[in-house]
C-alpha cells in the first residue's frame, strides 16, 4: 500500500498544503485561504485545509480516497494554545493520522532538516523554540502586546517612539528620525493620529456602556511598523547613530534568547523569518557558526514531521 504525507504551513493570511511521496518527494502543492486557530475557532482554517486537501491530490492526479492512506501533520498560525491544538487535531480529518503543531515546530523541523538544536523566527513576530537531547524548549511568540521582542514590529514600534521623543527635542534626532516623521505624516501631530485606527466602525461600546474613552483606541497593526524595517536598514548601512542605537537593541533581544539556547545546550542556531535574514551577517559576526540560515522551509518542516510522526 502507498503512503503519502501531507504537510500544511497554515498562515493567519493563506494556507500551503503540499503533498508528498515516501521519500518527502513534492507530488503537488497548493495554496488556500486564511487559516488562524485563533480565527471564528478555527472554521476557516477548516475549511482551508479541507478544501486545499482536495485540491492538493487532483493537482497530483491522485484519487481523493487515497487520503485514508496519507498522514498529516499541521503547523498552525495561532496555535500557542494546547487546547487549540487538540480541538483541531479531534476534527473529521480524512486522514490516516493527523498531528498538529505551532508553526514555530514546522519552521524548527525545516530549518534544521528535522534534526535537533534552536530555531528563532524573526519576522514581523518573533518567537523561540529548539529540541535538545529529545526535549523541547519554547519561549516567546506572545503576541505584539506582551511580548515579540526580537520582531520587526516591535523596533518599528520603538524606533516611532523614539523619532517622536526626537521631534520634541528629548532625544538626539537624526536624519533616520526624521525621515521616520516624514513617512508617518510629518510632524508628531500626524504621527499621534497615524497610530490609532481612525475608522469609526472599530469603535466599541465600554464595559460601563459608553462611547469614545480609552476602551475604544485601536492601535495599529504589527505588520504596520514593521513597515518602518527597510527604512531601518537603509540608514543603518548608512551610519546612522539613532539606527545603530535601534539595533543594539535588537541585538540585545537576540542576545537574551541566544543565552537561553546555550543555556540548555543548544549547539546551533537558525534565523528564519526576512527580517532575521536581513540581520543574519550581523548574527554571523557576533556569534560565528553558533547561527545558520534555515535548510528547508517550514512547509517541507510539516511533511518532515509528518513523517517523523506516523514512520
Amino acid at each position: 500500500m502507498t503512503r503519502y504525507y501531507l504537510g500544511v504551513d497554515g498562515g493567519g493570511t493563506n494556507c500551503r498544503v503540499r503533498l508528498a511521496d515516501e521519500n518527502l518527494q513534492t507530488l503537488a502543492e497548493v495554496k488556500n485561504g486564511r487559516s488562524n486557530l485563533q480565527i471564528d475557532s478555527g472554521d476557516p482554517a477548516f475549511k482551508a485545509i479541507s478544501d486545499g486537501t482536495r485540491d492538493v491530490f487532483t493537482a497530483a492526479g491522485i484519487d481523493y480516497a487515497e487520503a485514508a492512506n496519507t498522514y498529516a501533520c499541521f503547523g498552525m498560525a495561532g496555535g500557542r494554545m494546547d487546547t487549540a491544538r487538540a480541538g483541531f487535531a479531534a476534527r473529521p480529518w480524512p486522514f490516516a493520522g493527523v498531528k498538529v503543531y505551532d508553526d514555530i515546530d514546522i519552521a524548527h523541523a525545516g530549518a534544521l532538516g528535522g534534526g535537533e538544536g534552536g530555531v528563532i523566527i524573526v519576522g514581523t513576530g518573533s518567537a523561540a523554540m529548539s529540541i535538545v537531547d529529545g526535549k523541547r524548549y519554547q519561549a516567546g511568540g506572545w503576541g505584539f502586546q506582551i511580548g515579540d521582542q526580537m520582531s520587526g514590529a516591535i523596533l518599528g514600534r520603538e524606533l516611532a517612539r523614539y523619532s517622536v521623543e526626537a521631534e520634541d527635542g528629548l532625544v538626539e534626532a537624526s536624519p533616520l528620525t526624521r525621515a521616520v516623521i516624514a513617512q508617518l505624516g510629518g510632524d508628531n501631530q500626524a504621527v499621534m493620529t497615524w497610530s490609532f485606527a481612525t475608522d469609526m466602525a472599530l469603535r466599541i461600546i465600554s464595559r460601563d456602556g459608553t462611547e469614545g474613552c480609552d476602551d475604544a483606541l485601536i492601535g495599529r497593526a504589527p505588520a504596520e511598523y514593521g513597515r518602518l524595517m527597510p527604512l531601518f536598514f537603509e540608514y543603518y548601512e548608512q551610519g546612522d547613530p539613532v539606527a545603530r542605537k535601534m539595533m543594539d537593541i535588537e541585538l540585545g533581544y537576540i542576545d537574551t534568547y541566544v543565552r537561553w539556547f546555550k543555556g540548555h545546550n543548544a549547539k546551533v542556531l537558525s534565523v528564519v523569518g526576512g527580517f532575521g535574514e536581513r540581520l543574519f551577517p550581523i548574527l554571523q559576526q557576533q556569534y560565528g557558526d553558533f547561527v545558520a540560515l534555515p535548510k528547508f522551509e517550514p512547509l517541507h518542516g510539516a511533511v518532515i514531521l509528518a513523517k517523523q510522526n506516523f514512520a
